[in-house]
């Protein structure tokens, strides 16, 4: 047999050795993975814009894919037939898409926003206390966190439910009536609620602080938590910082949104200024107003069923 000389040797390994490493790097590399978000016009729509979340994701060898919606209802639909892994979406929404049986895992929650959301009345009404609505007619959109708030605005000020003469009307709808004198109220959220101040001289008659909360949600399915914690953990706090930026800048947000949106800068100042911005990681007590709202939509019969709100808990939960 010919010997192979020492030099020679050494070449031989060092190109084998060359020619294995792509299998280590291959080895090192995470599984590839891909987060499918649902998003609204509005701060998820901020994060896409900026890229900083794909970043964040890259080392984890996780890949991001956009999709916009035009409502909450609409991306839990999406979630359900499993066409997205995350979205965004007010109080009500997940309440009916849990009753409706939907892989539904709340995953973030933002900070109480309660003026961000008000019954609006035209600026020459009569009606001047809560106590006024008896019998009116009050456009709202049926199911929606302003539905929950106007039932426990009603409570509060000794109107039972059978008081109200609600016009369930989706906003585009419930501002055409409005204009027209067709509803004596609009109970409505921002920013529809400021462009109608802006635009239409609206009054407000009472806003939802000290009555709800008035959150805003982020969700995911159940099964897509169990395997990816670490990924929603890092959208978490990206979102929280467009949030703290947010806070921080509003006149750069608000001009911002004014754009993405197509609104006239003053209204979104009025919304902008008024809101109330982070997001963190959802907490039993968060969960608890959840289930208020969930018990107060079975007794209307909003809801087919009575349903457990921790059952669409994402994980360990403070």
């Amino acid at each position: 047999m010919t010997s192979i000389s020492l030099p020679r040797r050494r070449l031989i390994q060092g190109a084998a050795a060359a020619i294995a490493l792509p299998s280590f790097a291959a080895l090192a590399q995470p599984p590839a993975r891909t987060l499918r978000i649902g998003n609204q016009k509005g701060n998820l729509s901020l994060l896409k814009g900026r890229g900083t979340l794909e970043k964040r994701l890259a080392p984890l060898n996780v890949s991001v894919k956009w999709t916009e919606f035009t409502a909450g209802p609409v991306q839990l639909e999406a979630l359900n037939v499993g066409s997205i892994d995350f979205g965004d979406v007010g109080e009500a929404p997940p309440i009916f898409a849990q009753a409706a049986g939907a892989p539904l895992a709340y995953v973030a929650a933002t900070v109480s926003r309660p003026a961000s959301e008000a019954v609006l009345v035209p600026k020459g009404s009569a009606l001047r206390t809560v106590a006024d609505l008896k019998g009116k007619k009050i456009a709202l959109n049926k199911g929606s966190n302003v539905h929950y708030f106007i039932v426990k605005l009603a409570e509060k000020h000794g109107l039972a439910y059978t008081d109200l003469n609600l016009a369930y009307l989706p906003p585009a709808d419930a501002r055409a009536a409005f204009e027209k004198g067709s509803v004596d109220a609009w109970v409505i959220w921002d920013p529809f609620l400021a462009a109608a101040e802006k635009t239409l001289d609206a009054r407000v008659l009472a806003d939802a602080t000290g009555v709800v909360g008035n959150r805003a949600f982020y969700f995911s399915s159940l099964d897509y938590v169990a395997k990816n914690q670490d990924v929603l953990s890092i959208v978490t706090e990206e979102i929280n910082s467009i949030d703290k930026w947010a806070e921080a800048n509003k006149d750069a947000f608000s001009s911002e949104l004014a754009a993405l949106l197509g609104l006239p800068k003053p209204v979104l100042d009025l919304s902008v200024g008024r809101g109330r911005y982070g997001t963190g990681p959802i907490t039993k007590a968060i969960l608890a107003e959840q289930q208020q709202i969930a018990d107060t939509f079975f007794a209307l019969k909003l809801i087919p069923k009575k349903i457990n709100v921790l059952e669409a808990a994402a994980a360990s939960i403070a």
